[in-house]
């Protein structure tokens, strides 16, 4: 069947659907759906600015031309349909899953009768005064896509630039090679069980889905790498004590290239941060690719952690999209065009003040026009989606500010107050899970950018927790930056309570605070104590890795591992009982390293997997993690649903929060002022946060050299307990002590000599 008889075949077939909307979200039922009882599909898709699109199906994903085209209607909201029978698309040769495209003419470049796949015909210009982009020649990935059938760049197709416009390729057809959306029935597969506990009673575990197993011995060598790999370590995260694994991205990126060559980094892209298609789970992270197979094996993952009691997060990107910016720096006027961009390049980027360029706070391309109707309508379709019926508990929303944009084109203004914002927009339509637990999401902003008012962190909406960026940085200068960062006690007070003056001044509590030494986009924490600089030029399997930042606040603690270790036992330790909800990265609970690179975004390497071989240190490091973890989940105090009180509350004659010296006086005026301070201790009151235990007590010194901290009252009929010391002499598998074993020590007045840099936990029996 010739090209011209095809077409004319489906034409004449060819049937619209009208839909009406209806009030839950994606009300204009976008994308392709299969309604069985009719048998048929509707394909649906917003291009408001286009004159002309047509629908391609294809029997096969690459390598092959289309099996028919159909022109779509356009609706009167800029909307285009059509429906196609079941059985005139097998009549075509569509036996198997049915891989679809679009094309689309507009003011740039109109509709020609004369126009066929690799030709000028009706073009005026790449890009006009509006900022369109449409160009027929380049087969569009429907943005709504619910799986897609590979990544424009494969081991099939390295041809980056046939995507492109320009003299040179805006008359290549992409339509072979370009990734196409797969037509995917309902699966009715559950994902358990979502567990409703409150945001600040979690432990967050962020890792890599591939990482987290692909150098695992106990996970079968053909699920390691998977979703399905990932659901075996269920278990694992559960008796480790995490209660939400928050994966980086895993809706689909450009990541089929890394296989192409294995060691490579140039181009290469482990992390997933250029989102392709905002409802597909990435084929490469399934065991089972086949139509359908991803979409399962996600859900069935999601149930397994569900099962164990483990929420599952996911890292977004709604800031900008895998098509990216400029095309090379060299040429500012080429740009990729796979899906968006060809559909509504105005609608869904912010351009320049002239429309002809991608107007950029990420530093990674340009932005998505998050104040559009458009992008906004898409962003909440797919949060939606990967919470209904993917069964996803809550996102981490990469440089969120982004979605705090105020306006459209030619600048950049973040607004929490603005109500028709992505920000405010999301909190209306998803229901954040309320603070004390229930049904809802937890919605977890990175609040910074690069430039305009982008650096956010306290700044966000209610609803809406964040990274609380300035607990890291002021944590990691008080361990790491004695005598060259100065970090006020009161301040270093402030971060370990909760940072209420970040978040209490709009209604948010500490549970809003996520607190984290480390993050993906860093060092691990071990080399947050071993590294006093990146090393990312390094050799594979470690490197080369570009970019990274340059103060990280970090140190080699003099160049002693047993120091070093300390320092991590100290770190983790003062993030374990800090009010607010505790981020760690995977592999931090036994002190993997990656050899001081802090940008390993690149590098998809046995050496940024997770190593499961532990040595004796690494085990002993995991069992401090684990029992401490432990602690924090069994002690309410630490993680406390309003800020906490210096007012005694019960009458018992202590404050729920009380502040000391080292000389065991309570805190005053002059403790705080003093920058030459970098001791302190702080005691819980356990009977008025309905702790178990009903005083706990933690000492920090910060200073290079030993401190006797004199202990405060412990409670009528009661003395102090050890349950930890972070110092080296107290290094093994029990150095936290089970419930019961702990050590007496005394009560009132007790003096305790704590070690240089150490952390003391004790509580009151």
């Amino acid at each position: 069947m010739n090209a011209h008889f095809r077409r004319c075949f489906v034409c004449a077939a060819l049937l619209i659907l009208s839909f009406s909307a209806h009030p839950a979200l994606d009300a204009q039922r976008l994308g392709a759906r299969i309604d069985a009882q009719a048998g048929q599909i509707s394909f649906r898709v917003a291009a408001a600015r286009a004159t002309r699109v047509e629908l391609e199906i294809y029997a096969q994903a690459q390598d092959a031309d289309e099996v028919a085209s159909i022109p779509l209607a356009k609706g009167a909201d800029g909307v285009w349909m059509a429906s196609r029978p079941l059985a005139a698309l097998r009549a075509v040769g569509v036996t198997g899953a049915v891989y679809y495209g679009y094309r689309a003419w507009g003011p740039n470049w109109p509709y020609d009768p004369a126009w066929k796949k690799g030709s000028l015909a009706g073009f005026i210009s790449d890009v006009d005064a509006e900022g369109n982009r449409f160009n027929p020649n380049k087969l569009l990935l429907d943005p709504y896509a619910r799986e897609i059938s590979h990544d424009p760049l494969n081991a099939r197709n390295l041809d980056a630039e046939i995507y492109t416009s320009g003299d040179k390729s805006r008359i290549r057809d992409s339509g072979r090679v370009a990734s196409k959306a797969i037509v995917l029935a309902d699966d009715p597969s559950s994902t358990g069980a979502k567990p409703v506990r409150p945001f600040k009673d979690d432990i967050v575990y962020e890792v890599h889905v591939r990482g987290l197993t692909m150098n695992d011995p106990s996970v079968p060598p053909e699920l390691r790498g998977s979703y399905a790999g990932a659901a075996l370590k269920a278990a694992y995260l559960a008796s480790l004590g995490v209660t939400a694994v928050e994966f980086l991205p895993v809706q689909e990126t450009q990541n089929d290239s890394n296989d192409v060559n294995a060691e490579s980094t140039e181009g290469a892209n482990y992390w997933g941060y250029m989102t392709l298609a905002f409802f597909a789970p990435d084929r490469r992270y399934a065991f089972d690719r086949s139509p359908g197979g991803p979409t399962r094996e996600f859900k069935a993952m999601v149930r397994a952690f569900h099962d164990a009691g483990i929420k599952v997060l996911i890292d977004v990107v709604y800031n900008h999209t895998g098509e990216g910016g400029a095309w090379r720096s060299s040429d500012k006027t080429l740009y990729s065009i796979f899906s968006f961009r060809g559909l509504d390049n105005p609608g869904y980027y912010s351009l320049t003040t002239d429309k002809q360029y991608s107007w950029d706070n990420t530093g990674v391309g340009g932005n998505f026009n998050t104040h559009n109707p458009l992008a906004q309508d898409l962003i909440v379709d797919s949060l939606a989606w990967w919470r209904d019926e993917l069964g996803v508990d809550g996102f981490r929303f990469d440089l969120a500010p982004v979605l705090g944009n105020s306006c459209e084109h030619a600048c950049f203004n973040f607004d929490k107050m603005d109500p028709d914002n992505a920000l405010n927009r999301i909190v209306r339509e998803l229901a954040p899970r309320p603070v004390n637990g229930g049904p809802g999401v937890e919605l977890i902003a990175e609040p910074w950018a690069i430039g305009g008012n982008s650096y956010q962190v306290g700044g966000f909406p209610a609803g809406w927790a964040e990274w609380n960026g300035i607990y890291r940085d002021r944590l990691r200068a008080a361990q790491n930056k004695l005598g060259v960062e100065p970090v006020p006690i009161g301040e270093l007070a402030t971060r370990l309570a909760g940072s209420s003056d970040l978040y209490g001044d709009d209604g948010r509590l500490p549970g809003h605070s996520v607190n984290f030494l480390v993050a993906h986009d860093g060092f691990t924490l071990k080399d947050l104590y071993s590294c006093s600089a990146k090393d990312n030029g390094q050799a594979w399997p470690y490197g080369p890795s570009n970019g990274g930042e340059d103060n990280n606040r970090s140190w080699d603690q003099g160049g002693s591992a047993f120091d070093q270790r300390q320092a991590a036992r100290t770190g983790f330790a003062l993030l374990m009982l800090s009010a607010g909800v505790p981020m760690i990265v995977g592999g931090d609970e036994f002190l993997r390293t990656l050899r001081c690179n802090n940008n390993p975004y690149n590098l998809d390497s046995q050496a940024n997997w997770l190593n499961w071989s532990l040595t004796n240190d690494q085990a002993n490091f995991f069992a401090f993690a684990q029992r401490l973890i432990a602690f924090r989940t069994a002690h309410l105090a630490l993680h406390p649903l309003g800020f906490y009180s210096d007012s005694d509350n019960n009458g018992n004659g202590r404050p729920q929060l009380a502040w000391y010296s080292a000389s065991g006086a309570r805190a005053d005026a002059a403790f705080w002022i003093d920058t030459t301070n970098h001791a302190l201790a702080w005691a819980l009151d356990g009977t008025e946060l309905g702790d178990s235990a009903s005083a706990i007590y933690v000492a920090y010194n910060g200073w290079s050299d030993r401190v006797d901290f004199t202990l405060p009252d412990p409670g009528a009929g009661r003395s102090w307990h050890r349950v930890t010391d972070t110092c080296s002499w107290n290094e093994g598998a029990n150095s936290v002590a089970m419930p019961g074993n702990e050590a007496w020590l005394g009560g009132q007045g007790v003096r305790y000599g704590l070690c240089g840099r150490g952390v003391l936990l004790l509580i009151a029996k």
